[in-house]
């Protein structure tokens, strides 16, 4: 078990470099970063001006967001002052940053979290291809130009090999060669593109595990030029402890649907009752991100591969999940429920 003093000390004094720091695994990440460790360096966060909002303006908006109030009760709004917004995008060439910018995170950045991708399920390959792969080829260029990078810490999915029956702390063999997969969204329309895309897929469900499937042997290229973590989360859900339990910004996925049903407007939800729901708490997913980066950079392998899940020390199945759910909810209903 790491020693929470060894963590802390590893990370201090390190600058970071984020993608997806406005999403709700990011979030989460930054606000335990400087809660927890406070002597820590600069924290770059990769921001896309949003809705009519400059990158400037959405950070200002970070004090107001709950996840920081338990950060607040201790500190001023000046430990903002240490994340430092960079104009960009994991879907342009360059990440879409300035060449001062990218100078910047090139000289003085010696972590990188990448946490950006699609979680559309639905959504063609153009896109998943352009943001879940080509984003963190990208990301991993940047890697290599870093002049003193310590780790890269890569946020995959467990459900990349979903398609197994049991699947270990490893790398698998690509599904499908990436060179040809971006070759092909370069070249087809959407329609010859949707029409290949089952036999590309083979036995990947949707384009989001497949992309990032293929997005680990990104990382995997550069395992030999520095230290690289690859951690597999499943569903990711509300905080378990901290900073606030219970706490959430999402409403993709299980979220979504328990919100929906704690309200009344989704009644049903076919599914078989003994499943498995492999819930993760985002909370647990961001300690071990960052225990997972200083094993790494500790380690004397180039890549060290985690999965963040519950299913077999806590198997929690939708019968609980239907009980538990209908028990806090005639404990605690809702005013506005239907």
């Amino acid at each position: 078990m790491a020693d929470p003093s060894q963590v802390r000390s590893f990370y201090a004094g390190k600058n970071f470099f984020i993608t997806g720091g406005t999403g709700f695994v990011g979030l989460c990440l930054i606000e335990k970063i400087l809660r927890c460790i406070p002597d820590s360096g600069k924290i770059y966060l990769l921001m896309r001006p949003k809705k009519g909002k400059e990158i400037a303006d959405r950070l200002q908006e970070f004090p107001k967001n709950p996840v920081f109030e338990k950060l607040l009760e201790s500190n001023s709004t000046d430990v903002f002052k240490k994340i430092i917004p960079i104009a960009g995008d994991v879907g342009e060439e360059n990440l879409g940053m300035s060449p001062q910018d990218r100078q910047t995170i090139i000289d003085n950045v010696n972590v990188v979290i990448h946490s950006a991708a699609t979680l559309d399920f639905q959504e063609n390959l153009r896109p998943t291809v352009n943001i879940n792969l080509l984003g963190t080829r990208r990301v991993m260029q940047l890697c290599k130009d870093a002049k003193n990078l310590k780790v890269m810490i890569h946020v995959s999915s467990a459900y990349v090999n979903s398609y197994l029956t049991e699947a270990h702390e490893k790398i698998y063999e690509a599904p499908e060669d990436p060179e040809k997969v971006i070759s092909l969204v370069g070249t087809l329309n959407d329609e010859a593109l949707l029409e290949i895309e089952p036999k590309l897929l083979k036995s990947h469900p949707n384009t989001y595990t497949f992309t990032k499937h293929l997005a680990e042997h990104e990382v995997v290229k550069c395992a030999d030029l520095f230290p690289c973590t690859i951690v597999r989360p499943t569903m990711i859900v509300a905080s378990w402890k901290e900073p606030i339990p219970g706490w959430t910004c999402s409403k993709v996925g299980p979220q979504g649907f328990l919100m929906g049903a704690a309200k009344g407007v989704v009644r049903r939800l076919p599914l078989a009752k003994e499943n498995v729901a492999d819930y993760i708490p985002v909370d647990v997913v961001v300690n071990q991100l960052l225990v997972a980066g200083w094993e790494a950079a500790n380690s004397s392998s180039g890549l060290t591969v985690y999965h963040c899940s519950s299913s077999t020390c806590h198997p929690f199945t939708w019968t609980m999940l239907d009980d538990t759910v209908n028990g806090m909810l005639h404990k605690y209903p809702l005013k506005s429920a239907v």
